[in-house]
């Protein structure tokens, strides 16, 4: 090898090796968390220089190299299952040249038979394998790593396009498929992820492996996952001679196949299903990214074999990215409902996807630092899933000399409250409880059951007081009047009348209601009841530095510096103090001591509820008699010690005079509450 072929080596080994690196990164993310950082498009360019690489420096193609891979790593959390044959993924063609050349080969490799091709939508979904033995499903793998999967069978088993039990009692069969998503269900999964403060899905597939590896399969059935089966594997039994006929006794079988399949009789019209395709894509309720070709005949599909890695008789033909080119012209930050801070590239108007994209998110400071995206840059976006823009490179080239980085604001660009970056997170999140980009989610979230529980409080009353500007924040929620609400639509008196007084009863509540409902970071209901019980009062948490909140059981940094910040924002503090005006009185708590309330009329006794409390919500007062050593009961027994009847009780107040219990109203109620409080003998 002379000088200038081992430099060229050389530098040929250390770019393979870098992007090997990347590579294995990439598919972590993509296959075992979920969580993909490049696009589909970039990906596949790593994928494609390696090969490249390889081809030409054999000696570089290492036997543990990604492309001899199939897909990811069995994730944690699952029994893994090895597959009968492997599961062996696709070359992928970009266009009409790349698929004319895989055709060649193709039938030079079939001594000059041109064969007869099948031509499927290829589903942006997650690949599956189902066994079923005397007809029943017994076993749903994910691909895995190619030779083994992921056993899956308790989430398949939710799909509702899976048969749990065959048409026909066959001994043994193992069919293969995608799972996916449907566009109207991966928006809606999208939307709550939005609303919850949780990253957006950037397409279909990764919410379909999101959805079928979760460890809850509770979850799982409530997203509407569908299936289409793209193969018969393992059959014991008289195996069909082509692929058409498998397709069709899988379906005579129960399982579900596209019936935009078709039959090619030439590679001129796999290309002209190619195009036919693209044209209705948009109208599909799923998404593809293009077709998948195979040789229909199984005989032929056994002469031409496989590489290690991809069959020969099968390409994926995939539909080019949907890119374009424009200008960023400003890059603006906007507030989540739930105070997550999200740069967003406003373009110039270009066409994508059949729409005009004016804006493109940026994600995160992270992203926006990675790709280094600047105002006035020549930038390629795409949409992902093609249903998100995104910018995917910035074009250095075009760029002028002056063009400053983007930096993330300090603080909220809606309300100045310090907008926080924890560590270990890659977003910013607006600390101001009276952000009014916020508002909409703060007040359900405020009047939630968990929260201050004021039930007439829905979406589309909510929607109604703040864009009449009658509720800015929460406090506001204490000044409505009748005579303001019944200017709303389809708000007459009465139901103002209840609303009114849903509101006034929720004025008194348990101090970890108010922590719970106010939405502080990190404070759930369980810290806001660890919180309440520690410090006992609104005003000595307020007070609390963050050694002394750290130093409370279960109480970790985050959530400790979190409540002192929410603490130190003026506008949270006349947030409360406004709250406070109005008569929002949170009730004290204490710490728990070793034996609680051992004086408490409630200590040790089962105490059943019946009606309504005035003024307390029924888990309120659950909680409270739990505090002061009782143990609610949902029945009434000759077990029961005490029954609270209160106002409209229903017939356990009934049954308590049949046995002879002792009974309480709510008055009574309220002063043995008092009395175990004061610390009165019982």
């Amino acid at each position: 090898m002379i000088a200038s072929d081992s430099s060229k080596w050389e530098q040929a080994a250390r770019r393979a090796k870098e992007l090997r690196r990347e590579i294995i990164e990439h598919r972590k993310r993509y296959y075992v968390d979920d969580d993909p950082t490049i696009s589909d498009a970039e990906y596949d360019l790593l994928e494609t220089e390696l090969r490249r690489i390889e081809e030409r420096y054999p000696d570089l193609a290492s036997l543990d190299s990604p492309t001899r891979r199939v897909g990811g790593e069995v994730a944690e959390g699952f029994d893994s299952f090895r597959h009968p044959t492997p599961m062996l993924s696709l070359d992928n063609a970009y266009g009409a040249e790349d698929l004319l050349a895989w055709h060649q080969r193709l039938v030079r490799t079939l001594d000059q038979k041109e064969p007869a091709l099948m031509v499927e939508p290829k589903i942006d979904g997650v690949s599956i394998a189902v066994h079923y033995r005397d007809g029943i499903l017994e076993r749903a793998l994910t691909r895995g790593d190619g030779e083994t999967g992921e056993v899956v069978t308790a989430n398949a088993r939710t799909i509702r396009s899976l048969p749990l039990r065959l048409l026909e009692a066959v001994p043994y069969i193992e069919a293969r498929g995608e799972v996916f998503l449907p566009r109207a269900e991966f928006e809606a999964l999208n939307r709550e992820r939005a609303r919850a403060d949780e990253p957006l899905y950037a397409n279909p597939r990764n919410a379909a492996a999101g959805q079928i590896r979760r460890l809850d399969p509770r979850i799982t059935a409530s997203r509407k996952l569908d299936c289409f089966f793209w193969d018969l594997g393992v059959f014991e039994g008289t195996r069909p001679s082509t692929h058409r006929a498998a397709l069709a006794y899988l379906r005579e079988l129960g399982l579900k196949t596209n019936k935009l399949n078709r039959l090619c009789n030439s590679v001129d019209e796999v290309l002209e299903a190619w195009e036919d395709l693209r044209e209705r894509r948009a109208s599909l309720g799923y998404e593809i990214d293009g077709l998948v070709v195979k040789i229909d005949d199984y005989a032929l599909r056994q002469f031409a074999g496989a590489t290690s890695r991809a069959p020969r008789w099968a390409v994926a033909l995939k539909y080019p990215a949907q890119q374009a080119t424009t200008r960023v012209r400003r890059i603006v930050v906007q507030v989540g409902r739930t105070g997550k801070l999200t740069p967003v590239a406003e373009l110039d108007p270009v066409l994508l996807a059949g729409t005009n994209v004016s804006r493109a998110t940026l994600h995160n400071e992270d992203e926006v630092r990675r790709r280094d995206v600047r105002v006035g840059d020549v930038v390629l976006i795409e949409k992902a899933g093609e249903i998100i823009p995104q910018v995917v490179a910035v074009l250095t080239s075009e760029r002028g000399d002056d063009s400053p980085p983007f930096q993330m604001p300090e603080r909220c660009p809606e309300c100045r409250s310090a907008a926080v970056r924890e560590e270990g997170e890659v977003a910013r999140y607006c600390s101001g409880a009276a952000c009014p980009a916020q508002l909409r989610e703060r007040i359900l979230h405020f009047a939630s059951r968990s929260g201050m529980d004021i039930q007439g409080l829905g979406e589309a009353l909510v929607e109604q007081l703040t864009a009449a500007g009658l509720v800015r924040d929460i406090a506001d929620l204490y000044s409505l009047t009748a005579e303001k609400l019944t200017e709303l639509e389809r708000m007459g008196e009465k139901s103002a009348t209840k609303l009114l007084a849903q509101i006034d009863d929720s004025r008194p509540r348990l101090l970890r209601r108010l922590l719970s409902a106010l939405g502080i970071r990190h404070v759930g209901e369980r810290a806001a009841r660890v919180l309440a019980e520690r410090f006992g009062s609104l005003d000595r948490l307020s007070r609390a530095g963050v050694d002394e909140l750290e130093a409370v059981p279960e109480i970790g940094p985050k959530t400790a510096r979190a409540v002192r910040l929410f603490f130190d924002q003026p506008v949270n503090r006349r947030l409360l103090d406004r709250l406070v005006a109005a008569g929002v009185k949170p009730i004290d708590e204490q710490e728990p001591t070793a034996s609680p309330a051992p004086h408490s009329h409630f200590a040790g006794k089962t105490v059943v509820l019946t009606g309504a409390i005035p003024g307390r919500a029924r888990e309120e007062t659950k909680e409270l008699i739990q505090s002061l050593g009782g143990r609610v009961a949902s029945n009434v027994s000759r077990r029961t010690d005490l029954v609270v009847a209160g106002a409209d009780p229903g017939s356990k107040l009934d049954r308590a005079r049949e046995l002879g219990l002792v009974v309480v109203d709510a008055e009574e109620f309220e002063r043995l509450v008092a009395e175990a409080r004061a610390g009165r003998p019982a």
